[in-house]
């Protein structure tokens, strides 16, 4: 009933001539758009839809459409790497890496909440059914204060991100291309990041307690003021690291 309701409000017309349903239109069109999502529908039709709402780059629409990937990707394997691939582009298209003088100016941004619920799809997805010899990619992104407590990103591309601030905390970060990537301030606690690719990477004020970084390479990284109470460094490269500045 309240489907039909929208469709008889959205008729071109009462918009035309009634002013007061044009104004009901603010509050009914979120309501329509989650509604959207409930209807039976094909998945290749759910996910055209989500495709064409994640276009339109609107939080309150985001949310919904990126709950009903991760439960299309959850009901048909076949569309999971499809999904990651949307989720991953979506974050890379809206949420860039910064210049450092954009960054100094703009030190109070938060992560936008449906930036930020993309990535618990992916850091939270099946990693069973990954495409062999694919890998997450999350290059050149922006991610400060992110929440990925427990992520599973194993061999993802975090080249240049940044992380300052983001909990990581036991984080599966094994593989991982973090080369030029930002992680000061973050929280590693217990974080696997055995392999990892951290060149060049800034580690300042990061807390590595418990962290293994047995044979990472950290070749040129900063680790001014980090905690490194318990890390594992066996096998690490820690060749021209910097520990004090």
């Amino acid at each position: 009933m309240l489907i039909v309701m929208i469709n008889i409000l959205y008729n071109e017309k009462y918009f035309n001539n009634n002013s007061f349903l044009g104004k009901i239109r603010l509050w009914v069109y979120p309501i329509q758009e989650k509604l959207k999502f409930t209807q039976h529908q094909s998945p290749k039709q759910r996910l055209r839809a989500a495709i064409e709402q994640l276009a339109n780059n609107t939080i309150e629409t985001n949310l919904p459409v990126i709950d009903d990937l991760e439960q299309i990707s959850q009901e048909y394997p076949q569309y999971h790497w499809l999904i990651m691939d949307i989720l991953t582009t979506f974050v890379r298209a809206n949420s860039p890496c910064m210049l450092q003088e954009e960054i100094t100016s703009n030190s109070t941004v938060k992560i936008r909440t449906d930036i930020q619920a993309a990535l618990t799809v992916i850091a939270r997805r099946n990693t069973n059914k990954d495409l062999e010899n694919e890998q997450i990619d999350l290059s050149h992104t922006d991610m400060r204060g992110v929440n990925l407590k427990g992520a599973n990103l194993e061999q993802a591309n975090l080249y240049q991100v940044n992380l300052s601030g983001a909990n990581l905390r036991k984080a599966n970060l094994a593989g991982a291309i973090l080369s030029a990537a930002n992680l000061e301030g973050a929280d590693l606690t217990g974080a696997n990041l055995k392999g990892a690719i951290l060149s060049a990477a800034n580690l300042k004020g990061a807390n590595l307690s418990g962290t293994s970084l047995h044979q990472a390479n950290l070749y040129l990284a900063r680790l001014y003021e980090a905690i490194l109470d318990g890390v594992i460094l066996n096998g690490a490269n820690l060749r021209e690291a910097k520990f004090s500045q």
